[in-house]
């Protein structure tokens, strides 16, 4: 039965998490159409989502002449979008698989780029130097059992007066039955320290399915994110909360450019994503 909340060791459940990373990194480099890149001019939709806010922040130079530490970079496409925008960009995952084939699309796409394999929560000790900018979006935290450590890593990575940047899945959005008809609550908004358990052998993109279909997700009320980065000793600088999403949650979802979203009589009534920026003093 998929989303049973269940007590778990943070190790298991890691290491759930990293075979099924793995078996993903196949199927994603046939499904996520890594020919674009060909074309230099090429940035994925995510980045094009996200650099408009993040050129806000960072004023008129937005990303040029920047170090951006990207963690859990996953393939690269983004990691690649984001050199392409002007950063001086390192790539962290825990998946050598991912770190491989996001080594590949940077040779064909001309980039010069650092891969560092390491697990989010260790990312302080295992990167070498300091940020301007360190970046995360998109289906990234609710893989994290600890946001405090989390959160401390980003600081860590940050020098003095650092950006950083996440967007990701709502909250509020995780809560609920994909597969209802109508908006519907279902799995846990609090966290209390346990996982939700999924068994499903299909990734959200492409047909193909995985050996390792067992994985476990956090839940993590936007509270305890705001919270940890505060505590941290973050500065929020901005907050946002979106009605898209880049992958499809529900098959009700309609596609829109860049995305999926609620038919039209229901996108106001629940958000689909938070956007984050805070500032390292």
């Amino acid at each position: 039965m998929d989303g049973v909340n269940v007590k778990i060791d943070w190790t298991d459940a890691r290491d759930a998490n990293h075979a099924n990373w793995e078996d993903r990194v196949p199927l994603h480099e046939a499904a996520y159409g890594l020919d674009a890149f060909d074309d230099p001019e090429h940035l994925s939709d995510v980045i094009c989502d996200d650099l408009p806010v993040l050129e806000s922040i960072l004023g008129a130079d937005g990303l040029h002449g920047l170090d951006l530490c990207h963690l859990q970079c996953h393939i690269g496409t983004d990691t690649v979008s984001l050199a392409r925008a002007g950063a001086r960009v390192t790539g962290v995952d825990f998946s050598a698989s991912a770190l491989a084939a996001a080594e590949s699309l940077a040779r064909r796409a001309g980039i010069d780029a650092r891969w560092v394999q390491t697990d989010v929560l260790d990312a302080r000790t295992a990167v070498d130097g300091d940020f301007d900018v360190v970046y995360t979006s998109i289906g990234t935290i609710t893989w994290l059992n600890d946001l405090d450590r989390w959160a401390t890593q980003i600081h860590g990575l940050l020098r003095a007066g650092g950006t950083f940047f996440i967007r990701d899945g709502h909250p509020a959005l995780h809560a609920l039955d994909e597969n209802a008809d109508g908006i519907v609550t279902r799995y846990p908004y609090f966290g209390d320290g346990k996982a939700l358990r999924w068994d499903d052998a299909s990734t959200y993109a492409g047909d193909g399915t995985v050996a390792n279909p067992r994985t476990y997700e956090f839940p993590h009320p936007l509270s305890e994110i705001i919270g940890a980065l505060l505590r941290a000793g973050l500065r929020i600088v901005h907050f946002d909360e979106g009605r898209t999403l880049p992958w499809r949650f529900s098959e009700r979802m309609i596609e829109v450019p860049r995305g999926y979203a609620w038919p039209e009589g229901e996108r106001d009534l629940i958000p689909c994503t938070f956007t984050i920026v805070a500032r390292r003093e």
